[in-house]
């Protein structure tokens, strides 16, 4: 049973490996194939799962497809998300057929992983300098010449080794490439805007290569003051703006179109007004925004950053919270303390610890989760336990061994790498589907 768009992707093989027992998430006692987990019947709030399990909400999901791809529409913008934050192939299908112009990825391997399952443009936003990763990408691109890959570079070591791989190799067309700009004490990328188009020069005037536009990355800016935040994003876009005016003015373009590519997960509006309107050039400008967030976005900083760009954009809702991991109460030893069964090793912990949302008791006559009491939160996590601290009151005396904890989380990128296997539930907690994971 598939329920999310599936368009393009060659994900066959997926449906039809056979999942063995042991398969974290999952109640198998002997293989089963992967293609029938939607006709099981299986659902989290009667317990027919392992826990703990990380699921999907697609009703969410759909929501947040359509959200970003109406918003894209709305300011003229192009979407490459983040492939990094999800390494599904599943959810790049849904991606793309709603509306992405390519997936955004962070290494070579996952450049190779997109590929496999038949994805057709990649911007890879990182530098990528290791001769065997630059080879991996570049035997793409000779095999298989209808592949495109659009790579970044933010030194001029970087541009000769590139340039030196790609003429040895020979490719049918230059490797498209993007100069990074970067931020003072921050990541990769170049400091000055005169650094900046040295690299961009270099680019130009390098065999095999052709400059293909400009980016950066504005999540590095967020603080715990949004207004700063604002203004110091826009600054950072400005200058980008002015970078790929500087080089058109110089004619060191190289492709049919100029990218101009950031945003992040938590000021991608800003990004989308920032590059809007950039005309007059010698070719058209491509905006490409590369949020991978959205798609599941969380109950934590996402949600936090996200209403805020809600009132930026007047919408009347904003992105929905799609992603729980729910675990089953293994102890209790404290008349405050409930442990759960699920760690460091299952959750997200790098920014918040997970939020506890509900609880629900297998074989109860209810049909959804009740909500957690104001209070209950989440205090530690060993790698595979999780303290969760209950304030006084009825809550201590209702939640039992045996019941069901629902968590969100907070930054869906450090949960999705610690499953190869999500299951998509429906709003009944009925399980639809298995999604893979490649980290």
């Amino acid at each position: 049973m598939h329920t999310l768009p599936r368009d393009g992707l060659a994900l066959s093989s997926l449906d039809e490996q056979l999942l063995p027992p042991g398969t974290k998430g999952l109640p198998l006692i002997e293989p089963l194939r992967q293609g029938a987990i939607g006709v099981q019947g299986w659902n989290v709030l009667r317990g027919d799962t392992s826990f703990p399990v990380a699921v999907l909400k697609e009703t969410a999901l759909v929501h947040n497809l359509h959200w970003m791809r109406d918003f894209c529409a709305r300011h003229g913008a192009t979407l490459a998300p983040h492939g990094k934050t999800t390494m599904s192939p599943q959810l790049f299908a849904a991606q793309l057929a709603n509306g992405a112009w390519g997936i955004t990825l962070a290494s070579a391997t996952q450049v190779q992983v997109a590929h496999r399952f038949n994805v057709r443009r990649v911007l890879l936003a990182n530098q990528l300098v290791a001769r065997a990763d630059i080879e991996a990408v570049l035997a793409l691109l000779h095999d298989d010449p209808d592949f495109e890959c659009f790579v970044l570079a933010d030194s001029l070591e970087g541009v000769a080794r590139l340039s030196q791989a790609v003429t040895t190799r020979k490719l049918a067309r230059p490797l498209p490439v993007l100069v990074e700009l970067g931020l003072a004490g921050k990541r990769a990328g170049c400091r000055t805007d005169e650094e900046a188009l040295a690299v961009a020069r270099a680019i130009a005037n390098a065999d095999g290569l052709a400059l293909a536009g400009f980016e950066g990355y504005e999540g590095l800016l967020v603080t715990d003051d949004v207004d700063a935040d604002v203004r110091a994003v826009n600054a950072f876009l400005a200058q980008l703006v002015e970078l790929v005016k500087t080089a058109d003015i110089e004619d060191l373009f190289g492709c049919a179109e100029i990218l101009l590519s950031a945003g992040g997960s938590a000021y991608f509006d800003l990004v989308a007004r920032g590059f809007a309107g950039v005309e007059g050039l010698s070719r058209p400008v491509r905006p490409v925004l590369r949020s991978g967030c959205y798609l599941t976005s969380d109950h934590g900083s996402y949600k936090r950053l996200l209403a805020k760009l809600d009132a930026r954009e007047a919408q009347a809702e904003g992105l929905r919270p799609a992603l729980e991991v729910w675990s089953m109460v293994q102890s209790r030893p404290e008349p405050g303390l409930a442990i759960l069964t699920m760690g460091k090793r299952d959750a997200s912990y790098d920014i918040d610890l997970p939020v506890p949302l509900f609880m629900h008791r297998p074989g109860s006559d209810a049909t959804q989760p009740g909500a957690l009491p104001p209070g209950c939160s989440i205090v530690k996590m060993n790698d595979q336990h999780a303290y969760l601290a209950l304030p006084d009151g009825e809550i201590r005396n209702q939640l039992g061994v045996g019941d069901l904890v629902g968590c969100g989380i907070s930054h869906p990128c450090t949960t999705f790498d610690k499953w190869q296997v999500l299951l998509a539930v429906d709003d009944a907690y009925t399980v639809t589907q298995a999604l893979n994971t490649f980290f």
